[in-house]
């Protein structure tokens, strides 16, 4: 039974823990802030916000490892395994730039990967006290929170929801929908697994509690179906996988009830706006009963935990335990009853599900909302030519971020997307098998080093490890059906919570900033000093010549030769890129100088020899010229690239019926089609 002098002893000795790891909570949290200001700008997706980043999460590791160095006997030997096979995964994606179609995205994916590994071996490599891996992990929840207070106070007050919402599914602040659930929901399961514990102060419970409220509204207000689904997965592996189900089913009961009544007025904005109806009325409703189902749970949470704190007798414990035993047995029957009421027979609900599945858009039953539409999307088309890769490239993929070409060429639906959308197929469509290998190993070893923390005789340290292991698995399962690897807001976190799960501190282990050696061994740190040199260049070359790009793009209108120099300056910096030549040929084309036009589309091709927008171009300058033979053969071997796309058919035809394709009439189309699907 707790007592107040038991309460000061831990509390004391939380914080000389918090103390002596001061060294790596610090970097820690400096990693924090830069996830939430991912999290506060499209999710970090951008080159230009990830790579910089990216230099700073290897400053912060590069300053632990001189402050506090590593030794080998000190890390567990299932960290050891994750860190060299997720290591060795980064390597083979860096490899795969050398059969990759284009090297450039290659590029871009292996740092990403790269990026991953980094923030875990911060997170994971030094163990750290369940004080140190609660603060951390409640510092980015409540962050997020913060977050997500912010965007229900702006949407209530932006002019132009326009900007904010598409199709009647919030899109801010990431841009995309599915990953603003996603983001939301990444925070949800730490907030209320964290609110649980009585180790933790009564105010930071409530907190917690309430915030996870908001955190499930504004994913719902994003409508993603596979947020929907996948919270149903995370019930079954929190409370089948996590100990604590009873203090679970406690804190999530009125979590669960707040959200169930503001639900509608939630589900209300989606309805108006989807219809083409003016919402701001239902906005602020909508974020007014948001927040104050959030300040309600708070409160009650807050109170209970203070109520806990004084350390109630064991009887009124047992009589507590046994009336939550009895409700979570009759919610649960509930459940499984309501559940066969609405949904039916299950089979028929399955055999529809895959139905809609596999028949796409169309198949959707929208008369009852986008959450219980079906399961219509491009995704089987995805996965389809996305499995046909695999199998014809099965050892090692066809390199990293590879899929946009394939999906052109193999693909039946009008999208166009740069990711199989899901995060196996994308290991195994661009990495193969030896990848895939490589990947189970690093993660099945850190998923091990998490389920010991799980099972630390220390509350606070087993409580945090579940908190910051239903975050990850959030991630995974939900990533399972979307891009959310490609967007750095999501994985960097992702990667950190697998991290702090691991970060396990051995039984009677004296572990402390002062009791260790700073002078690191000479080989090993000069081929740790190579390794950091060569990450920097790779954060800091593309990145770079992004910003060349996008200078480029701004100014060219009206100073031209500045421009130029600009993308030369970008083609240099990142050799591996095609943008930059693809960028000077429309600005030609642009300004009607057609000879410069068809040479810097050459220089792109000779970078990425399947590009179906420069051998479109070049064949519709061929046409222009009146080179007619070669234009036949650019246009049909842009067809070959993307048969689907109508202007190049339509163009061909042309060129067969020995007219000329009018290139300002082609590009006009070209930038229409563009915005039509940005």
């Amino acid at each position: 039974m707790p007592t107040i002098d038991g309460s000061l002893h831990r509390a004391k000795r939380d914080l000389l823990a918090l103390l002596g790891e001061f060294p790596v909570t610090v970097p820690a949290l400096g990693a924090i802030a830069l996830f939430v200001a991912w999290a506060a700008n499209q999710g970090g997706y951008p080159l230009t916000h990830w790579a910089p980043g990216g230099l700073i999460v290897l400053a912060l590791l590069v300053i632990t490892l001189i402050c506090v160095p590593l030794a080998s006997a000190e890390i567990s030997t299932p960290v050891r395994v994750a860190v060299w096979s997720l290591a060795a995964y980064t390597a083979l994606s860096y490899c795969s730039i050398l059969w990759a179609a284009v090297p450039a995205d290659a590029l871009e994916g292996a740092t990403r990967t790269l990026l991953y590994l980094l923030v875990f071996c911060l997170f994971a490599l030094w163990p750290r006290s369940g004080a140190s891996v609660a603060l951390a992990l409640s510092a980015w929840t409540l962050a997020l929170i913060a977050l997500g207070v912010f965007v229900t106070l702006h949407i209530d007050t932006a002019a132009g929801l326009g900007r904010l919402f598409l199709g009647g599914r919030l899109t801010y602040p990431s841009g995309y929908p599915n990953a603003n659930a996603a983001q939301w929901l990444m925070a949800f399961w730490p907030a209320v697994l964290l609110a649980r514990s009585e180790r933790l102060a009564f105010w930071l419970r409530g907190l917690l509690a309430g915030g996870a409220v908001l955190l499930a509204d504004l994913a719902l207000l994003s409508q993603s179906r596979g947020s929907l689904y996948s919270t149903a997965a995370m019930l079954i592996i929190v409370f089948v996988l996590l100990a604590g189900r009873l203090r679970t089913f406690a804190v999530l009961v009125p979590v669960a009830a707040a959200v169930g009544l503001t639900a509608p007025a939630v589900l209300r904005v989606d309805e108006l706006l989807e219809a083409g109806h003016r919402a701001s009325g239902a906005v602020h409703t909508a974020s007014a009963q948001m927040l104050l189902g959030a300040f309600v749970v708070a409160a009650l949470a807050a109170g209970a935990a203070a109520l806990e704190s004084r350390g109630p007798s064991v009887g009124a414990r047992r009589r507590a335990r046994r009336l939550l035993s009895v409700t979570a047995s009759g919610v649960l029957l509930a459940v499984l009853v309501g559940g066969l009421v609405v949904g039916g027979n299950p089979l028929t609900r399955v055999e529809h599900a895959w139905d809609t599945f596999k028949g796409g858009y169309s198949t959707d039953t929208l008369s009852g909302g986008r959450l219980l539409s079906g399961l219509g999307s491009n995704r089987y088309d995805f996965y389809r030519v996305a499995v046909d890769e695999f199998l014809a490239h099965p050892l090692v993929g066809i390199g990293a971020d590879n899929f946009a070409q394939p999906y052109l060429r193999h693909g039946h639906s009008a999208e166009t997307p740069h990711y199989p959308h899901s995060v196996e197929l994308r290991t195994l469509t661009q990495t193969g098998l030896l990848g895939a290998l490589l990947a189970l190993l690093g993660l099945g070893a850190a998923l091990f080093a998490a389920a010991r923390s799980l099972k630390s005789p220390q509350r606070l340290e087993s409580m945090a490890a579940a908190a910051a292991l239903a975050g990850f698995l959030y991630w995974l399962v939900h990533g399972s059906v979307d891009w959310f690897w490609e967007y750095a807001g999501l994985g960097a976190p992702a990667f950190a919570l697998l991290g702090m799960a691991c970060a396990h501190r051995p039984k009677n282990s004296d572990w402390s900033f002062r009791s260790r050696s700073l002078t690191p061994r000479v080989p090993l740190a000069l081929a740790l000093g190579l390794l950091t040199i060569a990450a920097a260049v790779v954060f800091t070359a593309p990145w770079l010549s992004q910003l060349e790009v996008q200078r480029a793009g701004k100014i060219w209108a009206r100073a031209p030769s500045t421009a130029y120099a600009d993308l030369d300056n970008a083609a240099r910096l990142n050799p591996l890129s095609a943008e930059p030549y693809l960028i000077a040929g429309s600005i030609a084309l642009r300004l009607g100088d057609l000879t410069r036009a068809d040479h810097e589309f050459a220089l792109a091709l000779r970078r990425s020899s399947a590009n179906a927008y420069a051998t479109l171009e070049r064949a519709a300058i061929a046409s222009a010229t009146g080179q007619r033979s070669r234009a036949l053969v650019l246009f049909t071997r842009a067809l070959e690239l993307d048969p689907r796309d109508p202007l190049i058919r339509g163009a061909l035809r042309v060129v067969r019926g020995r007219g000329k394709v009018d290139i300002l009439q082609l590009n006009r189309s070209i930038l229409q089609n563009a915005q039509e699907f940005a």
